[in-house]
This record gives structure tokens, sequence and C-alpha cells, in this order.
């Protein structure tokens, strides 16, 4: 069996994130339904960001804030993710690396551009995500370094990444060496819209390769086609290792097997952005997985982590994880 180098390896959108606030009125404007996540265009996300007010531009996507944030915690993260060589393609492979994250995936050439998503938060802390995917879903099999996936406990892929056959393909390959290597494999939904355009791939995924899944209420409800969160639970935990469900304000639970554990969210005194609470809860999860430490160790590092990611803008941390673990004793 391959030695073990790192903590986690993900897989996802290689995307640049530039996030502003604006008012209700901006999104009813430009269509974009808030609290969600729609695919756009080169021509719409360039009118939307000439007609946004200042931004703040670094690396994102779901799993590469993942990876940054196990890197906070003191763990070894690695990430896979397709950039262009173009300025967008810099910022982001710059950004990740300085965060402590291991990215290697050689740069697009080409004309397709770097993909970007322009978050607008509104003064709720809410945001609305408008993602232009540029290059990023052409993430080939090729592209999977096999030595990587391998040295890795844990091989983390995105929900988003899904929309394009190429990108599908590498996922399962990237699935295949995991568990040829003895390594486990974990999914994350990524939002309902991707669940309904892939409901079907999402299912057979789960239960043929996915040892940890994890899901938000809207996701998991979205998966199973039911309103009741309570069903959709029990029919997640029958095909997983362990499915860890949040729940924002309500907090998560954790189905390992049988047995469930309910953990509660942190409270935060001011809710600024929510950007990557979920991103951030799955960083705090994975890491203590990664370590063996107990599902409730590893529940009440995710909404520590959740916790500190919402009190202000973007989806970076802003105090070192492994210092806010460590003055909680986890």
């Amino acid at each position: 069996m391959p030695e073990i180098i790192h903590d986690v390896v993900g897989i996802g959108n290689a995307i640049v994130d530039i996030i502003g606030r604006c008012k209700e009125e901006f999104l009813v404007k430009h269509g974009a339904p808030k609290g969600r996540m729609r695919l756009v265009e080169a021509e719409t996300v360039s009118k939307l960001y000439d007609d946004m007010g200042p931004g703040i531009e670094i690396s994102g996507g779901s799993v590469a804030n993942t990876m940054v944030g196990i890197a906070s915690f003191g763990g070894k993260a690695a990430f896979i993710g397709k950039v262009a060589d173009d300025e967008f393609g810099r910022i982001f492979a710059h950004d990740i690396r300085a965060a402590g994250v291991v990215f290697n995936t050689k740069a697009a050439q080409g004309k397709t551009p770097t993909a970007r998503s322009l978050i607008l938060v509104t003064p709720d802390g809410e945001r609305t995500m408008n993602t232009f995917l540029g290059v990023s879903p052409e993430l080939a099999r090729s592209e999977v370094d096999a030595d990587l996936i391998s040295s890795a406990r844990i091989v983390y892929l995105e929900g988003y990444l899904f929309d394009r056959p190429e990108a599908k393909a590498a996922f399962r390959q990237a699935a295949d060496i995991a568990e040829k290597s003895g390594r486990q494999v974990a999914l994350t939904l990524s939002d309902p819209f991707c669940v309904d355009r892939h409901r079907s791939e999402f299912l057979e995924l789960i239960r043929s390769r996915v040892d940890i899944l994890f899901a938000n209420e809207a996701e998991i409800t979205s998966l199973y086609q039911t309103e009741s969160f309570e069903e959709a639970a029990r029919l997640a935990r029958n095909v997983t290792k362990l499915a860890v469900l949040t729940r924002s304000a309500k907090g998560s639970v954790i189905f390992s097997g049988h047995k469930a554990t309910t953990i509660a969210a942190d409270r935060v005194k001011n809710v600024v952005d929510t950007t990557g609470a979920g991103d951030l809860f799955a960083a705090g999860f994975l890491y203590g997985l990664s370590l063996g430490k107990s599902i409730e160790t590893c529940g009440r590092l995710g909404s520590l982590a959740a916790a500190e990611i919402i009190s202000h803008i973007g989806a970076r941390p802003e105090t070192a994880l492994a210092k806010l673990a460590a003055a909680r004793g986890l």
C-alpha cells in the first residue's frame, strides 16, 4: 500500500471568487435567485462584474475552500483542479499555494478562461453565487494524479464538477484509484440545483463508491425527492458508512451506521457572510476524521470552522483554525 503523505486530497472546480456586497434589489435586477448558485455564461458574468461594487478576489471553489480549511487546522491537503494560463489562473494558483495547499495541476493553454464566481452578499449575510465555469469542468482523466490520490487518507469529490462528461470520468477514475489504494472516498452534493441535474448519477455513485457523504438539508431532501429531512436522512444512512448532514443554525446530524450524533451550531454574534460555511464544516470534519478523532469531535471541529467563516466576508479563515481548536481542547 502506498505511503500516506496527505490527510485529504480534493478534486473540484478551480474558481476565483469575486466577493462583493449588494442590496436585494440588485439581485432582482439581474435575475439572480437569492441564496442559490446559478451557472452563467461569460457575457452575464461580465455584465454583473461591471455593475457590482468593489470586490475581494481570492481563490475559491467549494472543495478548494475545504482544502484551505484543512491546511488552516494544520492538516496536509492537496487539490486537483483546472485553471487556464491567464491572470485569474495565476491568482488561483498563487493564493491556494500560499494558504498551504499542494496544487500541481498544469494550467491549460487555449482560449477558454479560468472559472470565476461573483458572490453577492446581501445585508442579512446570505450569499448568491453567479458562476462562470470556464475551463474548470474540462478536467480530464489524464489530469488525475494517481500517486497524489493514493497518498491521501481521504479523497474528497465536489458535486459541482459533475456538469461535464470529462469531469465525471475523472471523478470515477479518482474513486477507483482510492478504492484500490484502500483510501476513503467522500462526496459533497454541493447545491440543490446540482442535485436536480444529476440525481440518478449521484445516487449510483453514493451506492457504489462513496464512504462519506456531505449534504445540507436542501440537498439531501432534493436527492431523495422528499420534503421530510428525517425521511431523507433515513435513506442516506442506509447507503453510506457516514452521512454528514448540516442544517445551518440547527447544527448538524452525523449518521454512522445506526448511530446518530447531533452537533449544535456554534453561536455567532453577527453573521456577516455565509459563503463557505458548508465547505469549512467539511474541512473541520475531514481533518478530525483523518486523525482518527471521534465523530462528535469531528462535528465540533466542523462547527467551529463554519462559525469562524460566517463571522466575516469570504470563505478563507481570518484566524488560524488550529489556534481556535487548541483553545477548545479539540
